[in-house]
């Protein structure tokens, strides 16, 4: 079996104990961003899987809806990344 070789590490442990490896995170070219593929570049780049610069890169994000989406989670947990959640969200 052939590993590619890639920069950092291939799989991180969560703090509920589950493991995320690099094939976890969504394609490269994702056009649809859902809520459920957001929280998983999040999580990788909050527990080290892969670096913010390169999330940015791999994914065409730009810093600004990143940070939005960071700031989503830590304000109002995971579930704040949904579309239809972000008029409730936003007014407060």
């Amino acid at each position: 079996m052939y590993l590619k070789k890639i920069e950092g590490p291939r799989t991180v442990t969560l703090p509920d104990g589950r493991k995320m490896s690099q094939s976890d995170l969504p394609s490269p070219d994702t056009k649809r961003w859902v809520a459920s593929r957001k929280i998983l570049v999040v999580r990788g780049v909050v527990h080290g899987l892969l670096t913010k610069e390169e999330a940015l890169e791999r994914y065409n994000l730009s810093e600004e809806e990143f940070i939005s989406w960071c700031s989503a989670v830590a304000s109002h947990g995971e579930h704040a990344l949904k579309a239809t959640a972000l008029q409730k969200y936003r007014q407060l």
